[in-house]
This record gives structure tokens, sequence and C-alpha cells, in this order.
């Protein structure tokens, strides 16, 4: 693919030839890597439902949090290579094993591969609604070669203040570029529609991870989202955090999220006039951690 000779498809621009086997941040070259395709039912209500999303792992990040709750994809690597035809059937298979959706998890710098598997997949029978699951981390040119491919955007927005993006993610300009992003995702896919089931067919779902000691930003995000785009999209607020060993030498970082800072920023949301939104129980952060994966599934 010719636009990975020079790959500048995420905002780090590394311009890497990857089809030669260079890597870049994202430690990926033009091969497929994917650590994980099975039903998946830690996803917010509306994306999980009775049978569970269809989830596709992808290796390799081109963001590398520092407290990454998928270590082992996202920095180590872990998975296993297969090609775009590979990629299409097995999002076919997840649809006849009764799969609510395909959930697309960390594609960004898969995008060109993952763009011919989708269209080979709705050649072959895929009618199943599309999920792209990502950091947030986007370029719009590269998020509008995917306009009428993905039907529900579920974005993370990691960071209001840009000295956290750098200091825990190295992501330069992380609020502006994601907030970009969004924007490009609001106007491909619009306000959320649902099924008589309350499964979402289209749609966004933003996610904001609140981390330890970070309120302020956290309430930020929330207004910012709630100002911008109302009930028009929904927000998935969560306090799933888990500090794992990679952080255990940053103090802050070092704990979790105390119940009272995440039941101020709830309340914060609610005083607002937020209603589309998610929030987790104890039980629910603990079991959306799902820290490790094999290759059983692929």
């Amino acid at each position: 693919m010719k636009e990975l000779d020079c790959c500048k498809i995420c905002p780090r621009e590394c311009g890497v030839n990857r089809n030669e086997g260079e890597t870049g941040l994202c430690s990926m070259t033009s091969k497929i890597k994917v650590a994980r395709i099975a039903k998946h039912y830690y996803e917010e209500p509306p994306i999980s439902g009775k049978n569970g999303s269809g989830a596709i792992f992808f290796s390799g990040c081109n963001m590398k949090c520092i407290f990454c709750q998928n270590y082992n994809i996202s920095t180590n690597n872990f998975g296993k290579e297969i090609n775009i035809k590979q990629l299409a059937e097995k999002m076919i298979k997840l649809q006849k094993d009764g799969a609510e959706n395909i959930n697309l998890v960390t594609p960004t710098h898969f995008v060109p591969q993952i763009k011919k598997a989708l269209i080979m997949a709705k050649e072959m029978g895929l009618i199943i609604p599309i999920v792209y699951n990502t950091s947030g981390y986007e370029k719009v040119e590269t998020l509008r070669k995917l306009d009428g491919l993905i039907d529900i955007y579920l974005p993370d927005l990691k960071y209001y203040d840009d000295i956290l993006a750098m200091k825990y993610s190295k992501a330069v300009n992380y609020f502006d570029i994601a907030t970009d992003a969004i924007k490009e995702m609001y106007r491909q896919v619009g306000n959320p529609v649902f099924d008589k089931n309350g499964m979402m067919k289209k749609g966004i779902i933003v996610r904001h991870l609140m981390l330890p000691e970070q309120i302020e930003d956290s309430k930020k995000i929330i207004k910012y989202l709630y100002d911008t785009y109302h009930d028009n999209i929904f927000i998935s607020i969560m306090n799933q955090y888990t500090p794992l060993k990679q952080v255990e030498n940053i103090k802050e970082l070092n704990h979790k999220v105390r119940e009272s800072d995440y039941d101020n920023l709830i309340n914060y949301a609610c005083d607002l006039g937020v209603k589309n939104a998610f929030m987790q129980t104890g039980d629910t952060a603990k079991d959306s951690f799902i820290p490790d994966f094999d290759l059983t599934g692929v």
C-alpha cells in the first residue's frame, strides 16, 4: 500500500517505510497483527448487548500511554499476523457467531488495510454495524477515508491539558487533534440511532478514563463535550483505571481513582445537565479490565 511507503496516517507522521519492514512509534510494519478476535462482553451496554461485540484487538498503538491497561498488546506487541482476506473472513465469522457488531479496537495504524478488509467483507455479506474503537489521536484526512464504512465511533478523549498528554503519552497537541477527529466522526455518523432492542446502530460514544489526581482535567473534558455536543453524543465516564507494573515508580499514577473523586465527577456531569452518559460501578469497572489475551481466538 503506497501510503505506507512513508507512513503519515496518524498524527505521529513517523515517515517510515512500513512496506519494507520499518516501524515507527506504533511498532507495526504493513503486516496486520492482531492479539484477539472474539465476542467481547465488557463494552458499553448498547455495544456489547446480550450477544457480545465482535472485537478485533489490533497489536501495537500510536499512543503508547505509560499507564495502558493493555500494555502487552499496545507496547509489547503481542499478537499474530494475518492478511487482509483473513481479516475479512474473521469479520464474517463473528457475524455468523451472532456478534452485535464488528469492534475494531486500536485500529488507527492499520486503517488502509482495514478499509480494504471492510470493503471485501461487505461484498461477502457483512451487514452488522462497524465500530471504530480508538484513542482519539487521529488525523481527520485518515478518518475521511473511512467515511461510509464506519457506523459507530468509540473514541477516547483522554486529556484536556496537553502537559498531561505529553507527560503520559508523549502526544503533541492531543486535545486539539482528538477534538478535531471527534468533529469529523460526528460529521460522518451524526446523532445516535438505536434499534428496538436498545443496540446502537449509528452514533458516537466518547470515552474518558478518569486518572488519579486529575479530577479538574476530567471536569474540563466533560464540560467541553457537553457544551459542544449536548446530548447528541453519549459520554462514557470510566473509573476502571488500574495501576500496573509500569507505573509503580510514578507516584500519582500508582493507585486507583478515589471513589469520592469519581462520585464528584459524576455529580458534576449531572449538574451540567448531561443525560446521555454511562458510568461504572465497582463491579463493572473490575469486569471491564481484561489484561491478558491469548491467540486462541485468532
